[in-house]
């Protein structure tokens, strides 16, 4: 009897493992899960008001088994919605090793109808478009320059501790007052991250959105600077198993600032202010699986932060 109940005990935990590897794999990583959110931003231009910004992150183009389906009904999702502006968040690769042409091929053709319908599109680059995977991992300058290159020649302009005005329409100055601002920053891992250096170039009190590829920069961005920040990386913890939100991927990362799971929004985090919220990316790390964190497409609708919704 009690050797039954033993290999009973076994074959259940055996098909737990199973459904939820196959759904891990051949299921979630598919499912896109799109995030409607309301983001406050204090003295919104009025043009801006009601418009709705994109937010994707973690393309990871190169990985094997990469989720380039995803992205390509991601970006066609986009393009039917038609937000004023398309922010990615970073990591565009994988590894690609000593040659990157194959992958920044898949990634300029998976981003480029966004550019072609006529949506301006933003981005920073993380950790793995420098190459580096962990913390002590030497930087690829050069890999770097190229993924940059290779964005821009699609239409995607890369900002790395910048900032720079948005305009609705071709007339508006882009010296204008009531411009809204973009500000985007080097990603954390490879120590290129300058927030302060990035927010200086804002004018005193003009609203401003704030990207960046890792949350660990968030907690650099001084009070009341950024009342909507945008971070991808953690992947949502990409392996999130209930009912505690357990993640395998702690016993196969090498950097503590990598287990954070959070996604959404990030609350008691930061300075007073600053409202940061991630997004879960399409791709993978380490294993193609996906389990209670699935691929997300996030649409911000704005609002002057006296009328908002409640969150």
């Amino acid at each position: 009897m009690k050797y039954k109940f033993i290999k009973y005990l076994l074959l259940g935990l055996l098909g737990v493992v199973s459904t939820y590897l196959i759904w891990g794999v051949a299921i979630e990583p598919y499912w896109i899960d799109r995030e409607e959110e309301i983001a406050e931003i204090p003295s919104l231009p009025p043009p801006w008001q009601g418009k709705k910004v994109g937010v994707i992150a973690d393309m990871q183009v190169g990985m094997w088994w990469d989720n380039t389906s995803t992205i390509r009904r991601i970006v066609e999702q986009l393009v039917a919605e038609r937000p004023a502006i398309v922010l990615i968040a970073g990591d565009f690769i994988y590894h690609p090793g000593k040659d990157p042409t194959t992958e920044l091929k898949k990634v300029t053709a998976l981003i480029r109808p966004l550019v072609e319908a006529g949506i301006p599109t933003y981005a920073v680059l993380g950790n793995h478009d420098y190459g580096i995977n962990k913390q002590q991992a030497p930087r690829d300058e050069r890999l770097s320059v190229q993924v940059q290159e290779a964005l821009k020649a699609a239409g995607v302009r890369v900002l790395k501790n910048e900032a720079v005005p948005l305009n609705l329409t071709q007339t508006q100055s882009q010296t204008d007052e009531a411009a809204l601002y973009l500000v985007g920053i080097g990603p954390h891992l490879p120590k290129e991250d300058k927030p302060k250096v990035a927010l200086a170039q804002v004018p005193d009190n003009a609203p401003r959105l704030v990207m960046m590829h890792n949350p660990k920069t968030f907690e650099a961005l001084p009070a009341n600077t950024a009342p909507l920040a945008v971070a991808g990386h953690t992947h949502g913890g990409q392996i999130r198993l209930l009912p505690f939100g357990l993640t395998p991927m702690w016993f196969l990362v090498s950097d503590e600032e990598d287990l954070v799971p959070a996604a959404g929004w990030v609350e008691d985090y930061g300075q007073p202010g600053n409202r940061l919220y991630i997004n879960r990316g399409i791709g993978f790390s380490r294993v193609p699986v996906r389990i209670n964190a699935p691929p997300e497409l996030t649409l911000f609708t704005l609002r002057q932060a006296s009328d908002a919704a409640t969150q």
